[in-house]
Parts: structure tokens; sequence; C-alpha cells
């Protein structure tokens, strides 16, 4: 049976997933907007966590509406 590990992301690849610039994932970093940590001086993301973060964004953004 195998285990399954998280998805850990980069910088860059977070940001050709959620389609933004790089220099705006880490604006977002440092402002605690988006999960994420660091790793060493890296900043890393879980892709699972992110999946959940932008389905909460986008339920926050429906009721506003």
């Amino acid at each position: 049976m195998k285990e399954s590990r998280p998805t850990i992301m980069t910088v860059k690849e977070i940001a050709r997933y959620l389609r933004m610039h790089e220099t705006s994932i880490y604006r977002m970093c440092k402002k605690k907007l988006i999960p994420a940590y660091k790793v060493g001086n890296c900043w890393r993301f879980k892709k699972e966590k992110i999946d959940e973060w932008l389905q909460n964004e986008r339920s926050v953004s429906m009721e506003e509406a």
C-alpha cells in the first residue's frame, strides 16, 4: 500500500499553477495571504493546501457577490 505524499511546489511552480507573476506570489507569502512555509531561504507550498485555499477564497468571493 502506497503512502500518498503531499505535492510540494516552488514559487515558480505555484506562480505557473495560479497564473500569477512570481513577484506577486512572494508578496502574498510575506503578507501571509497564501498558505506557504519556508525551507531555508525558499518558500514552499503544499498543492493540497493551495487547492483548499483556492476553494475557500472562491466561496468567500461568491458570498460577497
